[in-house]
């Protein structure tokens, strides 16, 4: 039996509570510097301007998708659409401003938008980890069972058993026959929300169009799982001639001239500041902190990683091992005896990766893209995982989108964390925008600034 679900009025509350406090900062600034006249013109502009800046608050959220908060949406993207709808909405805060009498409007626009950045951001997070706070405590969950057995439906399971906060409850089907009448008795036993299939054909051809059917009649969702190892779910985007679905080579945002440009433009003026104003000092103390730990042999450490289009080029880091003939053959291990006591600072505050703001300027890597590996790591997965070779369609980054999602350093079966690692620098490139890069920079700030347990 479904469960009621109170999603939509949550929704409601928390759009009534955004037009709230956009009134409520117009209002109370008004009320506050101007002289109020209760004159029927004046009450009549207020009201008009207030009606049209919520009324262009929901409309700009539809584009932005303020409102739509899927269970497994990471922070990083959710405060990028709230940063994005802010901006936006300024815009508009201003284009209204330049047609409406309103003195507010025309003077006071940029302190409208300061209070939103410093209410909003800060609201919205707390609804957004209270959100999650509730799923992990198993409230407001979803029921789902998976149906057949897939490498990549088994790396879901995994992770929705370790994410708590998503807020799926997995149901096991213990018959060891797939029995269409026992599995809809399941549905409604258990009150099954979702059904998880892989997306090769697994299942019976007869039994998954009778699965499919009941599946509609019992109002259960049915999600498929692609095949990790295969390349087409990404190479292929879907498209409509009118009605007829059609499926398109993929163009990824950063193929676009004016998208890499911008990126590039960005990466030489950051990575320009942080040369000047915080390497030109910091350097020299790392480099007499190395000196001073008696470990022997140059401060810098160059290793080849492959790179733009799996070219191989010099990366820098500072020196955080004693010097051995294994640093280009093995990978780090947990407590690895090869690092050095400094080495164990500098990788726990990721200041190891600081001189590959010189391979950003001369164009080997950007601010932010998929971490370069070693070459072996990458001439080991690339026959394995064919996503793999994804990740070479933009530059490597100093940071990423799988290393503030802490999947940087994953401990237990390294194949598992190869490939979450891997779908996270997919999803990067294939829906990169530079609002992404901010919110991808400003995380990796605050992991340096507490600490990535996972850093090693």
């Amino acid at each position: 039996m479904q469960r009621l679900r109170y999603s939509r009025y949550f929704k409601a509350f928390v759009i009534l509570l955004d037009m709230i406090l956009v009134s409520s900062v117009f209002v109370i600034y008004y009320w506050r510097n101007f002289e109020v006249k209760y004159d029927s013109e004046t009450l009549e502009q207020n009201i008009l301007s207030i009606l049209l800046l919520c009324f262009f608050w929901i409309l700009l959220s539809g584009r932005t998708r303020l409102y739509h908060i899927p269970r497994n949406v990471t922070y990083t993207i959710y405060l990028e659409r709230i940063l994005i709808h802010v901006f936006f909405f300024f815009i508009g805060v201003i284009m209204l401003g330049k047609v409406s009498n309103n003195d507010f409007l025309k003077t006071e626009r940029f302190y409208l938008a300061g209070i939103l950045l410093l209410v909003v951001i800060p609201i919205k997070t707390f609804i957004y980890f209270l959100l999650k706070y509730i799923r992990s405590i198993g409230k407001n969950h979803r029921n789902v069972m998976f149906i057949g057995e897939s490498a990549s439906s088994n790396i879901l399971s995994d992770i929705i058993n370790q994410r708590k906060d998503y807020g799926y409850r997995i149901y096991d089907y213990k018959e060891n026959d797939y029995d269409l009448p026992k599995i809809i008795e399941f549905w409604k036993e258990n009150g099954i929300h979702t059904i998880f299939l892989p997306s090769e054909h697994s299942l019976e051809k007869t039994f998954e169009d009778d699965l499919f059917r009941q599946a509609e009649l019992n109002k259960v969702k049915i999600s498929l799982v692609p095949n990790i190892i295969q390349n087409q779910f990404f190479e292929y985007e879907f498209n409509y001639i009118e009605t007829v679905p059609i499926l398109s080579q993929a163009k990824y945002p950063l193929d676009f001239f004016t998208n890499s440009s911008i990126k590039r433009l960005f990466d030489i003026i950051f990575s320009t500041i942080i040369l000047v104003f915080v390497c030109s000092w910091l350097f020299p103390i790392i480099i007499l902190l190395i000196k001073l730990d008696g470990s022997k042999g140059s401060p810098f450490f160059i290793q080849k990683r492959y790179g733009f289009h799996d070219e191989v080029f010099d990366c820098l880091k500072f020196r955080t091992m004693k010097i051995n003939e294994k640093s280009s053959e093995k990978t780090t291990d947990y407590n690895d005896e090869r690092i050095t006591k400094i080495g164990k600072f500098l990788r726990k505050t990721s200041l190891d990766e600081m001189p590959q703001f010189m391979n950003v300027l001369k164009g080997n890597m950007s601010v932010v893209g998929p971490r370069p590996h070693m070459l072996l790591v990458d001439d080991f997965y690339k026959p394995k995982i064919s996503r793999y070779s994804l990740r070479s369609m933009v530059k490597p980054g100093i940071t990423g989108l799988a290393q503030v999602s802490g999947l940087r350093g994953d401990e237990g079966d390294m194949n598992i964390g190869m490939k979450k690692r891997v779908l996270a620098d997919s999803f990067y490139v294939r829906n990169w925008s530079f609002s992404m890069d901010i919110v991808i920079i400003l995380k990796t700030v605050f992991l340096i600034v507490v600490g990535d347990k996972k850093a090693r």
